[in-house]
């Protein structure tokens, strides 16, 4: 098995693991509390252990050199690291966007309640916060570009 196809594998598991089966299981029944703790704190720790399992096949110094001997030299550590920062560029932009679209968009229908000559206005105000998220995206491009 390549490094390329463990690191795709660990993506993919990643993402089963760490956004699928937590919101399955809280929109799967009744949407309390609890459930919501729960689905939270395992998203968490399936997100940690994938990082780790990738950080782990970053680090193994038997996997770079597997890599240097079947003719790809410039798959080493440095790649590795460079798709992590990209994915982590990418992924907590767009955490730190959700949260200021989210933000901005209730105070944003809330003032469009009130008085709706101002949704023009309020429009700018979420299309910024939507910009956060953009900013990671044309980050992690330019990361990407320099691999």
């Amino acid at each position: 098995m390549t490094i390329d196809m463990m690191i795709k594998l660990v993506m993919v598991a990643t993402f089963v693991l760490g956004f699928v089966l937590p919101f399955g299981y809280f929109f799967s029944g009744k949407q309390t509390k609890t459930r919501y703790k729960k689905s939270f704190y395992s998203n968490l720790i399936a997100v940690i252990a994938g990082i780790a399992i990738a950080t782990i096949i970053a680090y193994n110094p038997g996997i770079v050199e597997a890599a240097e001997t079947s003719g790809a030299a410039e798959t080493g550590l440095a790649t590795g690291l460079g798709y992590i920062a990209a994915a982590l560029s990418t992924g907590l932009s767009c955490v730190g966007g959700g949260i200021a679209v989210a933000s901005a968009a209730s105070a944003a229908l809330g003032a469009i309640s009130e008085d709706g000559s101002i949704f023009g206005r309020s429009l700018i105000f979420v299309g910024l916060a939507e910009g956060v998220a953009l900013y990671g995206l044309i980050i992690s491009f330019m990361i990407l570009g320099q691999l």
